[in-house]
């Protein structure tokens, strides 16, 4: 029988080859299409009158219990891995991550309207008043951000609880992203998604912050880390933004605009340059290659052992 190591070792260089493959996905919907669409209809119908943090929690129930029984029943009709394989390739981000990453550097060459455009693609900020260094904050913290929820994470999952790991890691953050938010419909509804995507992805985030150290050589310097990653508003998401912002010299987070409301947020490695472009964005993208290698060859120790 194959192991999960093996499996793994597989569906991250799968995904690093193939991507998201358009002529796929655009005739079949794909996973997390699928899993967006059950948190929206158990939002659109249950989200409403008393008791809407309880209503939430019953909801996650039913999305974590539902992805954990599908993970198992595949797993069991797997020939060999192979759907394992396949799954976890396709849930698992790195290469569309970078060109995703890599399309914002490529619009902010074009112009700075084409920056903001494209960076709105991948951000959830206001970005009609951003300027270049915001617009390459942005991209960059996305990449590092994504490279711990979309890589790392689900990587994790399956290594740790195979396809029903996995599957249950992608429907929470799935619907942490859509109703894990501080607004008046989804603050109680949402409250338990986001708490558990929360703790979900504690060791994620700082395995992520690791791996980007280590793909640069850096052995030291996981105090700096820390220390950067205490300023930011999230208990996960500074931790690989820490490491990123200290591995290519440059400052993140900083004010930036939500809804219309500026919100003066602190800098991360507040003594790097703060005047990032294009060519900055150009190197989070090699970083995020560099860092996946890393995890690559942890997992290969992994399946050799």
């Amino acid at each position: 029988m194959i192991g999960t190591e093996t499996m793994l070792l597989g569906a991250l260089l799968l995904d690093a080859a193939l991507g998201e493959p358009r002529w796929l996905w655009s005739r079949l919907p794909h996973p997390a299409v699928l899993m967006g669409r059950c948190v929206g209809w158990l939002d659109a119908h249950t989200n409403g009158g008393d008791h809407r943090r309880l209503k939430g929690c019953a909801a996650l129930f039913v999305l974590v219990i539902g992805a954990w029984g599908l993970g198992s029943l595949l797993e069991e009709i797997s020939p060999g891995g192979l759907i394992d394989t396949l799954l976890a390739a396709v849930l698992i981000a790195q290469r569309s991550l970078v060109e995703h990453v890599s399309a914002v550097a490529s619009a902010l060459r074009q112009g700075l309207p084409e920056g903001r455009k494209a960076v709105g693609m991948i951000v959830g900020r206001d970005t009609a008043e951003m300027d270049e260094a915001a617009v390459a904050r942005a991209a960059i913290e996305s990449a590092a951000e994504n490279f711990s929820d979309g890589v790392v994470a689900p990587a994790l999952a399956f290594l740790v609880a195979g396809l029903p790991g996995i599957l249950v890691y992608k429907v929470v953050n799935t619907a942490d992203s859509m109703i894990g938010h501080r607004t008046p419909r989804h603050e109680a509804f949402g409250w338990a998604a986001a708490r558990f995507d929360d703790l979900l992805n504690l060791l994620p985030a700082r395995l992520a912050a690791a791996l980007i150290l280590l793909g640069h050589g850096r052995l030291t310097g996981w105090g700096l880390v820390a220390r950067d990653a205490g300023l930011h508003r999230s208990p996960n998401a500074g931790w690989p933004e820490a490491a990123m912002a200290r591995c290519l010299g440059v400052a993140l987070s900083g004010p930036r605009s939500y809804d219309g409301e500026m919100r003066d947020f602190p800098f991360i490695n507040p003594e790097g340059n703060r005047s990032a472009g294009a060519g900055d964005i150009d190197r989070a993208s090699r970083a995020l290659w560099r860092s996946w290698l890393a995890l690559l060859l942890g997992v290969a120790v992994l399946a050799l052992i």
